[in-house]
Order: structure tokens, then C-alpha cells, then sequence
């Protein structure tokens, strides 16, 4: 459906995405306290893409929505809203984007129809054991061999790895340059000889995130994007994008739903106490979204995200971590037992928000280096 979604009225794509999302998302599948696994949201995806809907940043000549700003917030508010779950969907927001400035024309015409389909599954290979926050410090290795890189190293905290089909990776190409200069961008199939892949199980239980260990990795040349040892360049690009991700309010929004639900229950809204606190972080995540909205509307103009997009990673990690912190509390001796808990006819699991966001402040470049980022060069404040 090649409809030009941005020339209806506000209320009017608003009710259409509602309505589609109420009467097709599966019911089971909202606001689950973990993240969700590919085989049991393949139908949505399906869903979606048969509708035209899967790709609403990418623009109508590649199979997206084309959204504006406006039409994209308002997109995200009704997922938000709704509770639906976020797939593996790195491909949709941060591959497919960095292919549309940096690919090649045949590796968009591979990689992009492939990905919107759900035949092609990504994960990111960014981290390594030495190499979280420092990211540059990277060390796994790719060696020209002909029309191939072989590629030597280790990648953790692979989300998605275990049901992905293709990984992109940062690897070093030239081990004589300095950190950010020797490093290139590749794009890997997963089923090739010499990577093994281990999920790791984090605080809550979950298979969450994978080790990645690449052992004479044949990956043929045409899958460098962008150019030999610039792959720094794509690499900021995308981590723009990925700091725009994490920055939506859905996951605050989401734990918000769940202390509201809570305090209904409680009668909390008749404490005054809790009443001042629940408004604080209310304001707290309007603030958010409001910003939110801000670099949405960057991205849409085509403007290039800055060193300041660091503050909406900040705020809303920071922000998610306060509010999973009031509802443990707000739940008193039951906020402290694993699983979900009965009040009034509404499931609440108090444990599962709280552990997902301790590691916010972490993942996606740690709340410490992006506040360095802010103070060189926003503020301009001496090293």
C-alpha cells in the first residue's frame, strides 16, 4: 500500500493506526515483561508487512511509510500505547537507514527488500570485551584475502544473535592507524563457517544478549559498506540512529502504565505523597517524549544527528531506571517476589521492568561517556 499517509489529518491517521493495531496485534503479546522472541512475533511482522507498515522511517520508494515527524510520533504512540512489542528490528531502524546513505545499489537492492520481508534478521556486532564504552578499542580483526576479508575476533552483548540471520560488524582493517581510522563496517551471514554464537543469560533469567566468536570468517568484499577503514563514519551515523531508538519513551511509557494500573488499585491517587512523586516523573517523561519528538523531526528533515542527541539517551535510561525504582516500591512486599502479580483483574510484574533497566544506563554508550560527549563538544568544556 504506496499511500501517502502524511497528507491525512493528524486524528485521522491516528484512529486508522489504532484500529489496525487493536483489531491485528495478538492480544497474548502486549506489554510482556520481557523482550519477545521472533518466532512468537513473525505473524505481526508478517502483518505489518503485508499492510506496508513495517518500515515507517524508510521512504515509499524502498516499501516504507514515508512518515514526517508528525506521522511518525504519532505511529510510535499507538505501538506505545497499545503495548506492542518490539521485534528484532535493528534491520528496519538502523541497518536500512545506513544502507540508504552508505550502500552500494546492489547492496540495497539485496539487503533492503530482504530485510523488510523478515528473511533477513539482524544483530549488531558492536562490543567486545575490551571494547564497550571505548568502543574504537576494538580489536577484532578482518585480513584482505583476495575478493575476501577473513575475519578474527569476539563480539558480546549481541542482542537478537541467536535468532538473527546476519550480523553487521565493526573490525579493524588497519592495525597501524589510529583507533577511529583503521576501522571498517561489513556485513556478515551468520551461517558462515567459523562463527559460534552463545546466548548469555542476564539478571531476569533471560537469554537476553550472545557472545559472537568469529574464527577464520570468510566475508566477501562486496559486503564492505561505505569505505575501506572508514567505517567509523558509518558507525556514527548508526549510533545516532541507535541513541534515537533507545531514547523513546516506549519503555518508560510502558512501566508508567504499570505504576498507574498499581496505584489505581491501591488508592494511591489519594496520597498526596505519591501523588507529588508519580507527577515529578510524569513531567519527567513529557519532558522526554517532548524531546523525543525533536530529534524525530531531524531525522525526518534529513538533517545529520549531533553530539547532543547523547542527552535523550541519557534521560531516558535515567528516567526508565527512577520509574521501575517507584513501582518495586510502590508494591510493596509484593514489589520484591519474581512474577506477575494480581490487582484488580490486572497483571503486574514488578521485577521484570526493574531488571530490564539496569543495564540502560550501560548499553547503547554508558550514561558516564555520554555525558562526556555533552561536556567536549556541546559545552566545549575543557578535557
Amino acid at each position: 500500500m504506496n499511500r501517502d499517509y502524511n497528507t491525512l489529518a493528524d486524528d485521522d491517521f491516528r484512529g486508522e493506526v489504532r484500529a489496525f493495531i487493536e483489531s491485528r496485534y495478538p492480544p497474548e503479546l502486549r506489554f510482556l515483561p520481557r523482550r519477545v522472541r521472533m518466532d512468537e512475533i513473525r505473524g505481526w511482522w508478517d502483518t505489518l508487512y503485508a499492510h506496508g507498515w513495517i518500515a515507517p522511517n524508510w521512504p515509499r520508494e524502498w516499501g516504507g511509510m514515508g512518515l514526517d515527524a508528525g506521522k511518525m510520533v504519532i505511529y510510535l504512540e499507538e505501538l506505545e500505547r497499545h503495548g506492542v512489542m518490539r521485534a528484532a528490528d535493528q534491520g528496519i531502524t538502523q541497518v536500512g537507514p545506513i544502507l540508504m546513505k552508505y550502500g552500494t545499489d546492489a547492496q540495497k537492492s539485496y539487503y533492503l527488500p530482504r530485510t523488510a520481508s523478515g528473511e533477513i534478521i539482524w544483530a549488531q556486532g558492536y562490543s567486545e570485551p575490551g571494547a564497550g564504552s571505548d568502543l574504537a578499542n576494538l580489536q577484532t580483526s578482518a585480513v584482505i584475502d583476495g575478493d575476501s576479508f577473513l575475519v578474527n575476533g569476539q563480539k558480546i552483548w549481541t542482542s537478537f544473535a541467536q535468532e538473527a540471520t546476519h550480523i553487521y560488524l565493526l573490525v579493524r582493517t588497519d592495525k597501524e592507524a589510529k583507533k577511529q581510522k583503521g576501522i571498517s563496517f561489513l556485513l556478515v551471514d551468520l551461517e558462515t563457517p567459523g562463527i559460534t554464537i552463545r546466548p548469555i543469560r542476564n539478571i531476569a533469567g533471560h537469554d537476553e544478549f550472545c557472545e559472537v566468536f568469529f574464527d577464520n570468517v570468510r566475508v566477501p568484499r562486496d559486503t564492505l559498506v561505505g569505505d575501506l577503514n572508514d567505517g567509523w563514519t558509518v558507525a556514527k551515523a548508526l549510533l545516532g540512529f541507535e541513541r534515537l531508538n533507545i531514547g523513546s519513551p516506549r519503555r518508560p511509557q510502558y512501566a508508567l502504565k504499570r505504576l498507574e494500573l498499581l496505584a489505581r488499585s491501591k488508592g494511591l491517587f489519594d496520597d498526596a505523597g505519591f501523588v507529588d512523586r508519580y507527577t515529578a516523573i510524569k513531567l519527567d517523561l513529557d519532558d522526554l517524549a517532548s524531546l523525543y519528538a525533536r530529534y524525530v523531526a531531524q531525522v525526518k528533515r534529513g538533517e545529520p544527528l549531533g553530539h547532543d542527541v547523547s542527552q535523550l539517551k541519557i534521560w531516558a535510561m535515567e528516567t526508565w531506571q527512577r520509574l521501575t525504582e517507584l513501582l518495586v516500591e510502590t508494591g510493596a512486599e509484593d514489589g520484591v517476589i519474581e512474577g506477575a502479580h494480581d490487582f484488580a483483574g490486572a497483571e503486574i510484574d514488578f521485577l521484570a521492568p526493574f531488571y530490564y533497566a539496569r543495564p540502560g544506563t550501560i548499553y547503547g554508550g554508558s550514561s558516564e561517556i555520554q555525558r562526556n560527549i555533552l561536556s567536549k563538544y556541546v559545552l566545549e568544556l575543557p578535557s
